[in-house]
This record gives C-alpha cells, sequence and structure tokens, in this order.
C-alpha cells in the first residue's frame, strides 16, 4: 500500500511516500481501508519529534491520525464490526498511520461513521470532537447555563467545541480574527472578540470554564478571567505531574512536569482555580456519543479544504501554517 512514512525526525521533507506492507490484523483488531484522513496539529508536531519522549514510535511509522474508511478485515474477537462497516476513528497514540490507504486499529477506537456526512467530513471530526469532549465533558462537567471561554474558535477543536458547549448550555466565548467573526457567530458563539484588536481580559470575567489552546501568556491572562473554583484545561501545555502519573511515565518525567508547570500551578492556587492538561486519548465509545451529536444535526463539521493524497506534504504544511479555518481533510 502507498503511505506518508517519517523515517527520521524533521522539517515537512522527512516525510516519504512509500510502498509499505498492509498492516497484519491482531485478535481485536480491524483492518479499514481509508478513503480520507485530515490532519492535526499534532501530526507535524509528532514529524518534529516534539513527544518523541512520551510517546516512542520505532521509526520509521506512517504519520497521521484522524481517518474515515471501510472495514476489509476483522480480528477473530472482534464483535462490534464487520466487514463492509463504514467507519471513522484515529488509531490508539503508539499506532498511528492514517496517512495510509489501509490502517490497523484496535477495535475500542473505532465509531460507526455518521449517516449524514461524506468520508471527507467524517475524516475531519474524531480527533478535535474527543479533545473537545473529554475536555468539556469529562474534565470539566460542564453545565447549562455555565460560561465557557474557547480560544481559538475558528479552529478544527474550537469550531467543534463551540457547537459542544451550546449544546450543553453553556454561554460561549471565543477569540478569532475579524474575517473569522461570522464563522463564530454562525455556530452560535455569544461574546466573539477580535484577538488582533482587543485584549479578552478587559473583557470577560467570572468565567467558569477555560479552554486553553495558545500560548503561556494567553495561558496565564485565562486563569485571571475565571471565578473561584473554575477550571483551566490546556490542550497546549504545560504538562503537569498528574499527567506524567497517568501516562505511566518514569519518574524522571513527572519531575520535569512539576518544573514546567510550576509557575502555572502556583498561579491557579492562589487564584483559588483548577488547571489540568489534557492529552486527548481515542475511545469509541465517546465517538459513538458524537455520532449522535452529528446525526442530530447538533454537530456540524467544518472544512477548510480537502488535498489529494499526493499532496499530504502539503496539507500538513498548510495546517503549520496556522491559516486554516476547521479542518484540512486528505481524500486517500
Amino acid at each position: 500500500m502507498k503511505a506518508f512514512v517519517v523515517t527520521i525526525y524533521g522539517g515537512k521533507d522527512v516525510l516519504e511516500a512509500q510502498e509499505v506492507a498492509i498492516p497484519s490484523v491482531g485478535d481485536i483488531d480491524v483492518l479499514v481501508q481509508i478513503k480520507a484522513a485530515s490532519v492535526n496539529p499534532v501530526d507535524y508536531r509528532i514529524r518534529n519529534g516534539e513527544f518523541k519522549q512520551i510517546i516512542r514510535h520505532k521509526l520509521p511509522f506512517i504519520l497521521g491520525s484522524d481517518f474515515a474508511g471501510i472495514v476489509t478485515e476483522v480480528g477473530a474477537k472482534v464483535t462490534r464490526f464487520k466487514p463492509g462497516d463504514e467507519v471513522y476513528g484515529l488509531p490508539e497514540q503508539e499506532r498511528i498511520g492514517s496517512f495510509a490507504e489501509y490502517v490497523v486499529v484496535n477495535q475500542s477506537v473505532l465509531a460507526t461513521k455518521p449517516k449524514n456526512l461524506s468520508m471527507e467530513e467524517a475524516a475531519s471530526i474524531p480527533l478535535v470532537s474527543l479533545t473537545a469532549w473529554q475536555a468539556l465533558v469529562e474534565i470539566a462537567g460542564l453545565k447549562k447555563g455555565q460560561k465557557v471561554f474557547i480560544q481559538a474558535g475558528s479552529g478544527g477543536v474550537g469550531t467543534i467545541a463551540i457547537q459542544l458547549a451550546k449544546h450543553l448550555g453553556a454561554t460561549v466565548a471565543t477569540t478569532v480574527s475579524q474575517k473569522n467573526s461570522a464563522l463564530a457567530k454562525s455556530l452560535g458563539v455569544d461574546v466573539v472578540i477580535d484577538y488582533k484588536k482587543d485584549d479578552f481580559e478587559t473583557i470577560l470575567n467570572g468565567y467558569d470554564v477555560v479552554l486553553n489552546s495558545q500560548d503561556g501568556k494567553t495561558l496565564e491572562k485565562s486563569l485571571r478571567i475565571l471565578k473561584p473554583g473554575g477550571k483551566l484545561i490546556s490542550i497546549s501545555g504545560p504538562p503537569t505531574p498528574k499527567f506524567a502519573g497517568d501516562q505511566g511515565l518514569p519518574s524522571i518525567f513527572k519531575l520535569i512536569m512539576m518544573i514546567l508547570s510550576s509557575r502555572t500551578r502556583r498561579q491557579a492556587k492562589k487564584l483559588g482555580v483548577n488547571y489540568s492538561f489534557l492529552l486527548m486519548h481515542p475511545d469509541g465509545q465517546q465517538l459513538q456519543s458524537i455520532t449522535s451529536l452529528v446525526e442530530s444535526g447538533i454537530i456540524k463539521p467544518v472544512i477548510d479544504s480537502v488535498y489529494p493524497f499526493s499532496q499530504t506534504k502539503d496539507a500538513i504544511a498548510y495546517v503549520e501554517s496556522g491559516r486554516t479555518k476547521g479542518k484540512v481533510v486528505i481524500k486517500v
């Protein structure tokens, strides 16, 4: 099969188009013929080697997370899927590889593809929707009537998180450029802030939840807009000792993360708010719940552009530029 492979860590030129063997299926695995995959910032960060100490991929490896496709083979103990099923999902962290014609995953990370979406639309959903779900539902426990600040509302995570938060009954604020304000309003945002012109810290206060995806300066300001007992969930760091423990990392990493996050945790404690770091984990059951929301029209994908499989490197470079609105998808 054709695949885009990381042979050494580095910039965009290290990704190589290669012919590789179709992966074999274990007892609880499912082989999926990929029809579409989408690009996420985590893809180029993995390619660059930013996570190599936390998530160990044996070089060479196939890059890519999100996918949608058709089941072609199942393991002997698979009970949830059969050949011919249309599915979507993303592999376990150590088994990434969706920038390819086939991928093998554990049945537990798959869900039935929403019937009302194309393969390209479906491929844009898994990582960003699970990130939003795990932040807002699992960690924050966001409730009707609460206020949530979702940064970068025109991005992949932002567009889905806004829709999920509105479904949960929250008041939503976000930051976008002026050209993307109409998109934010169409998604249901209550308070739209032009980050190029206005300082959100002077506008927002008394918030229950912040979903942070930006830099350290933005994180510090975000802590200050929370009310006492509020929660900030960051998907951009810094990671915490608790995260190291949850991941089962060696003690040295717990110490490193304790140092990296010490300033943030100290500030949060002083303000009487809670700080946590989230690295999304694949979960087929959660994704199946999201499927129901998509089929009900509650969550709709936002697609920036679709690239042919041969232009996968260009698609990744475009996402890396930071100029996308919604998701970039690769048609395999």
